[in-house]
């Protein structure tokens, strides 16, 4: 069975960000994630949490100011402290909303530093994080240069290049279907030869970045081969819904939005 958990940075964004949850669990989610909340009473997202009875499955480590262009500074040694203050934050959080899971966005290139430097330092402050909790785990996600045309980690490879020189099981890939698709293609084989390191999936489709059935991408096929390989992780629907939030909820009927298999999906 696919587990399915709603994005609340990409959608109900008609509605304040604490109130997403409520909406999420209406809609008939049982799971949601985010990117950090920026700007957002953390003490009311924890009771909004509690409220709506929704498990917040994953959210992100703080990236900086993320509609200016910031992707994270884990790979800046300029920016060391900051990061790693902010990584305690998170994880400060993640235990207040019972979640296990982080990302971490790996940052832009950072001016006069090497490849090797950025990712040695990348590496480092990923080994710190792990060791500062037993109840985390922290997750890699490469983006598309297209649109991210100075992130450092711009295909599968970079992140499991990472992931291998660290060495630990509580570093894995988060698997972004959309990014992937615009970037690499070769989805189904690229998810069967990394599945061991995968372990959390989104989707949007291609090129436009909305719902599923509206692009390019065979979601029937693709969700059919993930449900065979027995992923029992989240799917977390990180798409910009067109027109609406609701109505791009078509594809996956509302009673089949805590689990369902591939073959229940209106694709």
């Amino acid at each position: 069975m696919l587990k399915w958990s709603a994005s609340l940075t990409m959608l109900f964004k008609e509605l304040p960000f604490v109130e997403r949850l409520g909406a999420a669990a209406q809609a008939g989610f049982g799971a949601v994630e985010f990117m950090w909340p920026i700007g957002v009473d953390l003490d009311a997202l924890v009771a909004a949490k509690r409220s709506s009875g929704v498990e917040v499955v994953l959210f992100n480590v703080d990236s900086g100011d993320v509609p200016a262009g910031d992707r994270g500074f884990p790979n800046d040694p300029a920016k060391r402290d900051w990061w790693r203050e902010r990584t305690l934050a998170a994880i400060e959080l993640a235990g207040h909303l019972g979640c296990s899971r982080l990302n971490v966005q790996a940052g832009n290139e950072v001016p006069g530093l090497s490849r090797a430097e950025m990712f040695d330092c990348l590496s480092e402050n990923l080994a710190w994080a792990i060791e500062q909790t037993l109840n985390i785990t922290f997750f890699l996600e490469p983006l598309n240069r297209f649109e991210h045309t100075r992130y450092i980690l711009g295909r599968t490879s970079d992140a499991l290049e990472i992931i291998a020189g660290v060495n630990s099981s509580r570093l894995q890939l988060q698997f972004d279907v959309y990014h992937t698709q615009r970037t690499e293609g070769n989805l189904t084989k690229l998810i069967q030869t990394h599945f061991a390191h995968i372990g959390h999936i989104q989707i949007a489709d291609s090129p436009a970045r909305n719902q599923p059935g509206t692009g390019e991408i065979n979601w029937k096929y693709l969700l059919s081969q993930i449900e065979i390989l027995n992923y029992d992780g989240y799917i977390g629907l990180e798409y910009i819904p067109a027109p609406e939030t609701q109505s791009s909820f078509g594809w996956l009927p509302i009673e089949k939005r805590v689990s369902c298999s591939a073959a229940d999906l209106a694709l």
